[in-house]
């Protein structure tokens, strides 16, 4: 198979995606918009996001994000990256297919380090859908995008440890089927600095556990919520430690690395979609005697969208390629390229869109202004647009330390 080819399975699940877009999920929306209006609780889990579910689950159309054959059809990243691409397009489609951040790397989680219990209690309901999880590890009182600087403890004392700091962003806390939270903090402070942290399985009603609030994302309240939550004298067994002590920055790595990419496959849909709102726009309206897709800046808006959607899309699709080949470390610099890359080419063309709607492109009418506020959350979600870039940049110095070492022993090393 050549980097272009997709797969007859995947071929298939593409087209069964696209039409379930069409017939359901488009139509969809501004019914869920309407439920979320009249419940009055930003919060709600409205009735036709489970239809979805249902709807999707009957097509097969679920858990497609997961690797691992029986739990999902088995795909591999390559395969995945058209169809997260689909469901990027709209805010119901990843959730309809249970797809969605952040239960997707929590399962993946569970699946490699959970245990038997673990497995029972949360990761069957997870992938059934009945069930949905946070993923607490950013901190409002320290740099998060440096994991070593994490502050919440986690104190043995026999056989439970003892949980207390304040956790921020953990999105998903407040979804109505929220049941359980992956928890990072610090187990040995006297450790090597990638050592001290480790991750343990939190029921969200666990004693000590309070939510304090949700925190708005460009004032919009997002109905998973990013909430705010305080941990005192939180006890936890300890058997609900993940893999083992220290062992929380490898299960991070581990974790985010599928997780970068999925959002820059959404990101790219989401891309398409303001692209396609943003030429019906132009065709439909007309300024001082011409559709404003005759003009000369519009055109190379529309113009430029294509080429920079291509662009990311071949660099996500090799990033893919690269995690299925040779390895998620292996392919951390592609990963990290496409996570810059992607939700900020993707903002610029949604920006655009709105610059073409007017005053219509800020309201709630369109997707665009939602689309813009998620994207732009995008480039902090998963570690910021700059330490990718400083990942990046430490890779390709290091190429050149074997010439600083023989230039240092006197050997001559050339220069282009």
């Amino acid at each position: 198979m050549s980097l272009f080819d997709f797969s007859d399975r995947a071929e298939k699940y593409r087209a069964d995606l696209l039409d379930f877009m069409d017939t359901h999920v488009y139509p969809a929306e501004a019914v869920y918009d309407q439920q979320m209006l009249e419940s009055g609780d930003p919060h709600f889990q409205p009735p036709i996001l489970e239809e979805l579910k249902a709807e999707a689950k009957r097509r097969g159309l679920w858990n497609l994000f997961h690797p691992h054959p029986g739990r999902g059809p088995g795909l591999t990243n390559f395969e995945y990256a058209p169809l997260a691409e689909i469901m990027g397009r709209s805010h119901l489609a990843s959730e309809a297919c249970n797809c969605n951040a952040p239960d997707t790397g929590n399962m993946e989680v569970l699946e490699l380090f959970g245990t038997a219990e673990h497995k029972k209690k949360y990761l069957e309901p997870l992938l059934d859908g009945t069930m949905a999880s946070a993923f607490a590890m950013t901190e409002p009182a320290v740099a998060s995008s440096d994991a070593t600087n994490i502050e919440l403890s986690m104190v043995r004392d026999g056989d439970e440890y003892v949980l207390n700091g304040r956790k921020w962003f953990a999105s998903n806390a407040l979804h109505r089927n929220c049941k359980v939270m992956i928890v990072m903090g610090k187990t040995d402070p006297t450790a090597a600095p990638h050592r001290q942290q480790s991750m343990m399985v939190v029921a969200i009603d666990a004693p000590g556990v309070t939510i304090l609030r949700g925190l708005p994302v460009f004032g919009y309240q997002d109905r998973e919520g990013h909430a705010e939550i305080d941990f005192t004298d939180v006890r936890v067994p300890a058997t609900d430690l993940l893999k083992g002590e220290g062992e929380g920055f490898a299960i991070s790595q581990a974790r985010l690395g599928p997780g970068r990419i999925h959002h820059c496959m959404r990101a790219i849909g989401m891309a398409e979609r303001a692209l396609e709102l943003m030429c019906r726009r132009a065709r439909s309206r007309t300024t001082f005697g011409e559709p404003l897709s005759e003009r000369s800046n519009i055109q190379d808006w529309i113009a430029e969208a294509r080429i920079d959607i291509e662009m990311i899309r071949l660099l996500t699709l090799k990033a893919a390629y690269l995690m299925d080949t040779v390895g998620n470390k292996q392919a951390r610099t592609e990963i990290a390229a496409i996570k810059v890359a992607a939700p900020k080419i993707a903002l610029q063309i949604v920006d655009r869109a709105i610059q073409v709607y007017g005053g219509a492109g800020v309201t709630d009418d369109f997707p665009l202004a939602m689309a813009y506020a998620h994207l732009r959350t995008l480039r902090l979600a998963d570690g910021p647009d700059e330490v990718h870039k400083r990942a990046i940049a430490k890779a390709e110095l290091r190429k050149y330390r074997d010439e600083d070492a023989l230039a240092s022993n006197g050997h001559r090393v050339a220069v282009a």
